[in-house]
């Protein structure tokens, strides 16, 4: 049987990542904030750099991750919002302009939704489609930097967005993944946009922030200007990296190349004292080796050092390499790991802070992790784009409402 949700009041967010798959569930609270009251967990096998490459895998790690936050809330789910990442995504900047069609000359909210449909019409090829058009502001005639056009007065409307597009079976792998899960799609999700949505302080989003969240397959990066995105893009490398080089390095096996670098790893060789030593186990039955800790981060240091030089050239290209004023913010699971946020001051030339979910209630010391910061985000995204009273980021309506909703009422039908 399908799944049908029991409190309107619930908002569950799904992060679909590489070596995870990570569900939270949320209520919002009587004083109108976010209160997280089941958060689970399952490791992820059916993806590869962000993208599903097995849905069985895929399905059975999103029902253990669910039934656990279910379990914790006690609570049954019926729909999510689902964060989605890869090499496919792509984004760009585009400008829309429309005449103020009324009668007094004053901006409406039609103005404003024929405006940015005026942005997305842009040119795609049969196998991408739009996730995501984000308004970044607003022109009214001569006057730029309009947050909110409606009710100025002008004859002339114009829109800067970020457009968000991806590929169209990547996406769809992921909703049908949910929902042969049981679950509903409500959304889909960038998922650098919803980490932002949990790490950033309101400030930081005003003054210019660079959000790096750095997983297992992917790092995804997201630029924030004038409180808008500006610039988006998911890099295919990630923390998988550094422990297949350990694994390669050391001679060691994968799952216990993967726990050096969780307990031992550091990404600045200068922070690790030259007296420290790890056991390395071998493989085939050899007997674990005893080596310096400093060996370890000398493997690991290169990797995270060539993914955040990859990171700053793609601003570079971009134009917006002055961009994040305020800094950096570095968070997802490798974010972790000693070091990290040292080696980005080095990298970028910017205060680097690392980023945990803010601003929730509930079980938050729970979730006061980088792991956790896009499942929360996805939460946090959710809880604004159904409340009546905040309009939250606008999103594509082609690929979220055509494929979700054709694909939901046939599994409807099926289960």
């Amino acid at each position: 049987m399908r799944r049908r949700a029991r409190d309107v009041d619930d908002v569950v967010g799904l992060d679909v990542g590489t070596t995870k798959i990570c569900a939270v569930i949320a209520k919002r609270s009587p004083r109108g904030g976010l209160d997280v009251v089941g958060v689970g967990t399952a490791p992820s096998r059916g993806l590869r750099r962000g993208v599903v490459v097995n849905i069985d895998s895929t399905v059975e790690a999103i029902k253990v991750a669910v039934a656990e936050a279910e379990q914790m809330a006690g609570a049954e789910v019926g729909a999510v919002y689902v964060g989605v990442a890869g090499g496919h995504i792509r984004g760009t900047n585009s400008r829309g302009v429309v005449a103020v069609s009324g009668k007094d000359r004053e901006v409406s909210g039609t103005d404003v939704a024929r405006v940015v449909e005026a942005a997305r019409a842009v040119n795609l090829p049969q196998d991408r489609e739009i996730i995501h058009v984000l308004p970044q502001s607003f022109s009214v005639d001569d006057g730029d930097g309009v947050r909110e056009p409606v009710g100025m007065s002008g004859v002339r409307l114009e829109v800067e967005v970020h457009i968000v597009t991806g590929a169209v079976t990547a996406v769809q792998n992921v909703v049908r993944s949910v929902n042969r899960a049981g679950l509903e799609v409500r959304d889909v999700v960038l998922e650098p946009l919803a980490s932002a949505e949990a790490v950033l302080y309101e400030d930081e989003r005003e003054l210019g922030v660079l959000v790096i969240d750095i997983g297992g397959g992917t790092t995804d990066l997201a630029l924030f200007r004038d409180g808008a995105i500006w610039h988006t893009a998911i890099l295919p490398l990630g923390g998988d990296h550094i422990t297949n080089d350990i694994a390669i390095g050391l001679r060691t096996p994968m799952a216990d190349a993967e726990d050096l670098k969780k307990r031992y790893g550091c990404a600045l060789t200068a922070l690790v004292p030259a007296e420290e030593t790890v056991d390395v186990p071998s493989v085939g039955g050899r007997k674990p080796r005893q080596l310096s800790r400093q060996v370890l981060s000398e493997i690991i240091q290169p990797r995270v050092e060539e993914v955040l030089t990859l990171v700053a050239r793609e601003l570079g290209r971009a134009g917006l390499q002055d961009a994040p004023t305020a800094g950096v913010v570095v968070t997802g699971g490798t974010s972790i790991m000693e070091g990290v946020p040292e080696l980005a001051e080095a990298i970028f030339d910017q205060p680097v802070r690392r980023g945990a979910p803010l601003a929730v209630g509930g079980l938050a010391d729970v979730v006061r992790s980088p792991i956790y910061s896009t499942a929360v985000g996805l939460a946090v995204y959710g809880a604004r784009a159904c409340s009546p009273t905040a309009a939250g980021p606008a999103v594509g309506g082609g690929l979220v409402g055509r494929f979700v909703r054709s694909v939901t009422g046939l599994f409807n039908d099926i289960f």
